[in-house]
């Protein structure tokens, strides 16, 4: 492997690493689905348009990875409550204010907060801090997950299909931009969903 393949100098490239290595890959997007990492979901459907990842799989893959993070957080909180926060005070403000938001209103909570950046990765602890039961977390949080995969993959794969219309070559420089700006407009918009989490 010449340094071409371990250093990718533009889309194709790396796309056709992750072509390459699917089984890696999936095994990442699980990983990260589980953080509910948004910016990598969405450009994994990018690259599931490409041909570089199977898109039912890598939806499974996200739909069960982001299910199982939840669960882990909904048990440490439900386990440890906040005695595990002490040396985190910021940490410990934002799980304590989520699980006074998941006491009243814990359906929708479940349902968005895998999409606001600031609430989705303390939420699940939040959630196992309040009287939520887990029989109805466990069925909400299958909903929440599935939605969540489904639409952050599909909206990547979505861009994909618009970008190809714009560009002949996904080597391009323009596909490169294409990308970068999707990335940015997703996170701007993470970022406005925080903040009308915040103020609920």
């Amino acid at each position: 492997m010449g340094p071409y393949l371990l250093f990718p100098t533009d889309l194709t490239s790396f796309l056709d690493i992750i072509r390459q290595n699917g089984d890696a890959a999936y095994s990442f997007m699980f990983a990260y689905a589980a953080s509910h990492s948004l910016l990598l979901g969405l450009f994994s459907g990018y690259a599931a348009h490409s041909g570089a990842l199977s898109l039912g799989t890598l939806i499974a893959v996200c739909w069960f990875g982001s299910f199982t993070g939840d669960i882990i957080r909904f048990w440490i909180g439900r386990r440890f409550g906040t005695r595990w926060l002490g040396s985190f005070p910021r940490l410990e403000r934002a799980v304590v204010t989520a699980a006074r938001l998941a006491d009243r209103h814990y359906v929708w909570m479940i349902l968005v907060h895998r999409f606001p950046h600031g609430i989705r990765g303390v939420a699940g602890f939040a959630y196992g801090m309040s009287r939520l039961p887990w029989s109805t977390f466990l069925a909400l949080n299958f909903v929440a997950a599935g939605l969540w995969a489904c639409t952050v993959v599909s909206i990547g794969y979505a861009f994909g299909q618009v970008s190809e219309k714009f560009m002949n070559d996904a080597s391009s420089g323009l596909g490169i931009v294409m990308l970068v700006a999707f990335l940015g407009l997703s996170w701007i918009l993470s970022k406005k969903l925080e903040r009308i989490a915040e103020r609920s």
